[in-house]
């Protein structure tokens, strides 16, 4: 499905805000049906990862360097991927899920997508709620 047009905007997270909770109230709030991460730089400093195969969310704390965000929003849901790196560069990464504290701050940029709608449904295949794109009515 192809999208129409993008706009793009730009958001600032602040100490203490969590990240996945601020992009997914930001997608409602702003009634935003189809968008994706371009760019977000910034630090956590307590992680939530769900890593590949795997139910169980990770808790760390201590001081990350966001390396990379990527992932689609709307309202009617997301599905985040995030790189981490420690102070020694070791770096992890995963689903993003509720927790991310920001450190210091995240800078993102999110283009929102006209004429389409992102929605998460059931996979039979997978498992997983999985992206639908629909076109906007």
């Amino acid at each position: 499905m192809k999208a129409k047009s993008a706009s793009f905007h730009t958001i600032r997270l602040v100490p203490g805000q969590m990240l996945r909770e601020a992009l997914s109230a930001w997608a409602k709030t702003h009634k935003v049906d189809a968008a994706a991460i371009t760019t977000c730089v910034g630090s956590l400093k307590k992680a939530a990862i769900r890593y590949a195969d795997s139910n169980t969310t990770t808790i760390t704390e201590g001081k990350y360097e966001i390396v990379s965000l990527t992932g689609t929003l709307s309202r009617h849901g997301i599905h985040l991927h995030i790189s981490l790196s420690h102070g020694d560069g070791k770096t992890i990464g995963g689903h993003l899920m509720d927790g991310c504290e920001i450190y210091t701050t995240a800078e993102i940029v999110l283009a929102e997508l006209e004429g389409v709608v992102f929605k998460r449904l059931p996979d039979a295949v997978t498992g997983y709620l999985e992206l639908n794109v629909e076109k906007k009515s």
